[in-house]
Formats: C-alpha cells, sequence, structure tokens
C-alpha cells in the first residue's frame, strides 16, 4: 500500500506541474484532495491493515495528505497573484513608445568626414589630448617668440604639458612613426581660452589632415578638399583658396565655399559675400620635415585642418555653438535618423 500512496503523490506532483489556470487547479484538486479523491479509499484499506503496518501506512497517509493541501495552497495563491497582476494592466491602453535616441550632430558629422576621407585613401590616427610644448609649437614651426603662440591662448598645465590647441601636433608624431608616402585624418578634441560665445568655445572639435609623398602639389591638395567639399556639401558648391599664413605650412590658404542658400551672389547667412570659410590648408613647411627628420627635397606634403562645430553650422544652418553643448533634448531630436 505505501507503493501505491508514493505511485499517487507522483501523479499528483506531475499534473500540478501543469497546472496554468484555475480550472486546471480545481479538477486537480477534486482529483487529488476532494471525496472522489483516493485518500478516502486509502483510509477505508487502512482499517484492514494488522496494527503495526496500520501505523507505519497511517503516518505516510497522512504525510501525503497534507504535502497535497499544501501544495495545493500555494499553487492557488500564485494564480491569485498572476490575476491581480493582469487585473491591473489596462490591455485595450495603446502601448508606451519607448524614445529613441539619436548620434549628436557633431558625431554624424566627423563620422561623414571621416568616410569621405577613408574613400579616398585615407587612414585614422589619433594623438593625445593632453600635449608637450615641444609637440604643439616648436616642432610645428612655431618658437617661444612666435606671435601665433599669441593667438591660441592655451590651458597650460606645468611641467611643459598644456592642453592641445589644435589637432597638428598629431602630423608630428605621425610622421615620426610611419615612413612616407602615407596619407592620414586625425579627429579630436581640442582646448583653448576662448570665451563661450555664439561662435567660439573652449573646447572644441578639429580634423586634421597630412599627405606625405614625393612630388606632392598644391594642385595635390586643391583636387583633394575639393572632392571633400562636394561630397560633404554638395555637387553645385564652388571652392576657392585664398592665400593666408599658417607657421607649419608655406604657401599657406584658407579654404571657401560657396553660400548654399544664394549660390555665391552674396545674402544674410554668408554676410553679404557668397563664401563661406570651412578649413585652411597648405604644403607643408620644410622646417617641419626638418624637424621630423624628412629631407624637403625628397618628399613634400599637404596639411589641412578644420572645425567640426564650423562645418556642423554651416552643413545643418545652426546658428550659435552653444547648442551643440546644451545638451537640449528638443534640439537633439531634430538629428533623429541620420545616423
Amino acid at each position: 500500500m505505501i507503493e501505491e500512496i508514493e505511485e499517487y503523490l507522483r501523479d499528483f506532483e506531475g499534473e500540478l506541474a501543469q497546472v496554468l489556470t484555475r480550472d486546471d487547479l480545481n479538477r486537480v484538486k477534486g482529483k487529488y484532495a476532494g471525496r472522489k479523491s483516493r485518500i478516502p479509499l486509502f483510509l477505508e484499506r487502512l482499517k484492514t491493515l494488522p496494527l503495526e503496518e496500520r501505523r507505519i501506512v497511517g503516518r505516510r497517509l497522512n504525510e501525503v495528505k497534507a504535502f497535497i493541501e499544501e501544495r495545493l495552497r500555494k499553487k492557488e495563491a500564485e494564480l491569485s497573484q498572476k490575476e491581480r497582476r493582469r487585473e491591473s494592466v489596462d490591455l485595450s491602453l495603446p502601448g508606451r513608445r519607448h524614445p529613441v535616441g539619436a548620434f549628436h550632430p557633431l558625431r554624424l558629422v566627423m563620422d561623414e568626414i571621416v568616410a569621405i576621407f577613408r574613400s579616398l585613401g585615407f587612414r585614422v590616427e589619433e594623438g593625445p589630448e593632453i600635449e608637450t610644448e615641444l609637440y604643439n609649437f616648436e616642432a610645428l614651426n612655431i618658437p617661444a617668440d612666435h606671435p601665433a603662440r599669441d593667438a591660441q591662448d592655451s590651458f597650460y598645465l606645468g611641467g611643459g604639458f598644456l592642453l592641445r590647441t589644435h589637432t597638428s601636433p598629431a602630423q608630428i608624431r605621425v610622421m615620426e612613426k610611419l615612413t612616407p608616402p602615407f596619407r592620414v585624418i586625425v579627429p579630436g578634441r581640442c582646448y583653448r581660452r576662448d570665451a563661450f560665445d555664439a561662435t567660439h568655445s573652449p573646447v572644441f572639435h578639429q580634423i586634421e589632415g597630412l599627405v606625405v609623398a614625393p612630388g606632392i602639389s598644391m594642385g595635390d591638395l586643391k583636387g583633394t578638399v575639393e572632392v571633400f567639399a562636394r561630397r560633404l556639401f554638395g555637387e553645385r558648391r564652388q571652392v576657392r583658396f585664398r592665400p593666408s599664413y599658417f607657421p607649419f605650412t608655406e604657401p599657406s590658404a584658407e579654404v571657401d565655399i560657396s553660400c548654399g542658400i544664394c549660390q555665391g551672389a552674396g545674402c544674410r547667412s554668408c554676410g553679404g559675400q557668397g563664401w563661406l570659410e570651412i578649413m585652411g590648408a597648405g604644403l607643408v613647411h620644410p622646417q617641419v620635415f626638418r624637424n621630423v627628420g624628412y629631407d624637403p627635397e625628397k618628399v613634400q606634403g599637404f596639411a589641412f585642418g578644420m572645425g567640426v562645430e564650423r562645418i556642423a553650422m554651416l552643413k545643418f544652418g545652426i546658428p550659435d555653438i552653444r547648442w551643440f553643448f546644451e545638451n537640449d533634448v528638443v534640439f537633439l531630436s531634430a538629428f533623429k535618423g541620420l545616423g
């Protein structure tokens, strides 16, 4: 009889595990703990057993009966809890939309610029944001008494270190590491002690480009920049080079594109000039090559640098650089789907 009771218990546990609804539970409860279950039959048969066996079987039957009743109570409590959870949710209500993020406009522009130059055979390099005066100035042909240092009011850290004022120091690090020919771009964050206003920020982003190989000319620079500008701003844009001065390039130029609103005729957006400045560029100065051990008679190169904020403001028509750093959700949500 003990074996029959144990088999009865196993059958109960198997069917209880399949219970998903209250109807299932009522069916199992009636079968294993109700008046028509086998429990009353076991009790009747118990009377016919010898006294000693009756004690053993009776004790086990009581244990099984109590166990079944306890398991049924727990299962009923579980089902009641699930029902309360279902009742607390109004399935007729529309679903809740989770907010979807967007790439920051500066990241969008930086990624697009990098992708364009990658397609032109450039590789991406990086440089440290904490630089030495040697890399940030001297090696770039900017000695201690050079007036260009006054134009780049710097965050000095002591011990000859400072926060880099431009990504150009990476030119020196790249030339020390690589053997010509090579084409690289260096995106990164820069720092200057500028007032935080509509057109200036003490923290900003630049992308530096450098090409070094024998026979590089101004024509190579112009062709590369024109391809880049038209891919980024549109094929209708015109590109012009204006003579300028940078200590680390000779000759040097400022690069402008025609205004996308007036197509070069002159309007309020371009200050009536018809042109918008996008970068500085030029052929690498021979002294910069000498500073890294290159022979300027054997290799030549060109370099360019652009502010990512400036490019983003022109591309998206953003009038104030501070908008990039204010984390305004309304502003940032305008760029959803552009990444």
